[in-house]
């Protein structure tokens, strides 16, 4: 059976990592490299027209910041997947990037296989970042709101989901658990970021873990 195939689009200033994470993306049966670009100005021109499954972003992008780059993709594509890539871990703007709506990050520092790995967590519904970049969000939720307010808004069907995918399982996982179509639990995770005010699942998962 040929896995489905992940198309990504990367965002990187500098030219020797980006030919790098290029070359790299050419290795998988099941992943493939649409482009690469130099600037978040050239994201927000070409990612809409190549529209691809994930994006590997950098966080520190000269002009444009690959935060600020986040925030506009998400309004015009509220499903794409994006990866923050970061030469350290640099929790305040990873906790930013997160709630602007990326679904992890990663170091670049990290080995071919952790690159593969992400890529491939969160096109299934996952979401690569450490357990203290996790507090820190949980954290964040913790004051601004409550978790049983808001929980009162879901359905007992979105409380499901919700609860299956803050215990570790992906979209497939959950759509076979509830023998629901996947395109029903990507509906169903819409709905549930709209009633409790997030921009992603991972914000959704950590809120409902708070």
């Amino acid at each position: 059976m040929i896995p489905s195939k992940k198309n990504v689009v990367v965002v990187e200033d500098d030219i020797r990592l980006r030919h790098h994470l290029i070359k790299l993306l050419d290795g998988p049966e099941d992943i493939t490299c649409l482009c690469a670009v130099s600037s978040a100005e050239e994201a927000l021109e070409k990612i809409p027209a190549y529209r691809p499954d994930v994006v590997l972003m950098d966080i520190n992008l000269p002009g444009i910041s690959g935060i600020d780059c986040i925030r506009e993709l998400k309004k015009k594509m509220p499903r794409l997947e994006v990866v923050m890539l970061t030469a350290y871990e640099e929790e305040d703007n990873i906790f930013r990037a997160l709630k602007e709506g990326a679904s992890g990050y990663l170091l670049k520092s990290s080995t071919p296989e952790d690159i593969y790995n992400a890529i491939r967590d969160v096109y299934s519904g996952g979401a690569p970042f450490s357990s203290h970049i996790a507090r820190k969000v949980a954290q964040y939720f913790r004051v601004e709101r409550t978790i049983e307010d808001e929980n009162e808004k879901l359905t007992a069907r979105e409380k499901e989901v919700l609860r299956l995918l803050a215990s570790g399982y992906i979209y497939k996982e959950v759509a076979d658990q509830l023998e629901i179509s996947l395109e029903t639990v990507r509906t169903y995770v819409k709905r549930i970021c709209l009633k409790l005010h997030v921009r992603s699942k991972v914000e959704a998962i950590i809120k409902y873990r708070a």
